[in-house]
C-alpha cells in the first residue's frame, strides 16, 4: 500500500529562497561572497554564513522563508 502526503504540508522554502542560497553559494566558491553591511566585510569561506546570507536576501526580497531561530 503506498503512501499518499497531505496536500497541507507544503514547501518550507519557496524555490525563489532556494535560488538565492544557490546564488549565495556560488558566490562564496568564487571568492565574491563579502559579509558586513554594503559588502564591506571579508570574504566568506564558511559554508554555512554563505546559506545565511542567501536565505537573509531572500527574506528581503519578500520569498517564503521560516522566521529566524533565535
Amino acid at each position: 500500500m503506498s503512501t499518499k502526503t497531505s496536500s497541507r504540508t507544503g514547501r518550507r522554502y519557496s524555490p525563489k529562497a532556494s535560488a538565492s542560497v544557490e546564488a549565495a553559494m556560488h558566490k562564496m566558491k568564487h571568492g565574491q561572497l563579502k559579509s558586513g553591511r554594503g559588502g564591506k566585510g571579508g570574504t566568506v569561506r564558511n559554508p554555512r554564513q554563505a546559506v545565511a546570507i542567501g536565505l537573509s536576501e531572500a527574506r528581503r526580497k519578500g520569498a517564503k522563508v521560516p522566521k529566524k531561530k533565535h
